[in-house]
């Protein structure tokens, strides 16, 4: 009998002397768990800032002002890239351009007026070879109407003997 009541208390000694077992981990339901970490961002590349070749300072399509010498409308051989830049790009968009012919204070109204659409003509001309085509294109005369400068003197008088490319979508109206 004494090794029934052994082997009772081995058996009683072994269940007592065991820890429990330890709870399985339970799961956190997937809306109570830690968001996880966003993937690595590639690196950030800034965005461009698209700029109209007719608003960009840097382009040659910035300058839009052809200047004569008194009583002419002879085009300087000096504004060849810009008319050919102009024309160039005319003849691939299809933009309208009004062409503002100026006169200085000097000469009549009527004079002035006439000189100053020769002076537009004479460009829209040179446009026209360059590949603009005649009908983006209108050729008017503001004459002594509109002076660029207001001084009454030849430094004044030679910034107003010019002709204006004006594009009607540019952020500027003309005078460069």
């Amino acid at each position: 009998m004494r090794s029934i009541a052994t082997l009772a208390t081995v058996i009683l000694l072994a269940a007592c002397s065991t820890t429990p077992p330890a709870p399985a981990p339970t799961q956190q339901p997937v809306h109570m768990q830690a968001p996880m970490p966003a993937p690595a961002a590639p690196s950030a590349v800034p965005a461009k800032t698209v700029i109209s070749e007719l608003d960009d300072p840097a382009s040659p399509l910035a300058k839009r002002s052809v200047y004569f010498p008194f009583d002419s409308f002879a085009i300087d051989q000096q504004y060849g890239s810009l008319i050919k830049a102009h024309g160039l790009y005319m003849m691939h968009h299809p933009t309208a351009l009004t062409i503002e012919g100026n006169a200085d204070e000097r000469g009549s109204r009527e004079y002035n007026l006439a000189l100053g659409q020769k002076r537009a003509d004479a460009v829209r001309r040179a446009l026209a070879a360059q590949g603009a085509q005649d009908k983006q294109m209108e050729a008017i005369s503001y004459g002594k109407e509109r002076p660029k400068a207001t001084c009454h003197e030849e430094s004044c008088w030679s910034q107003n003997r010019r002709a204006d490319l004006v594009y009607p979508t540019s952020s500027q109206s003309c005078c460069r």
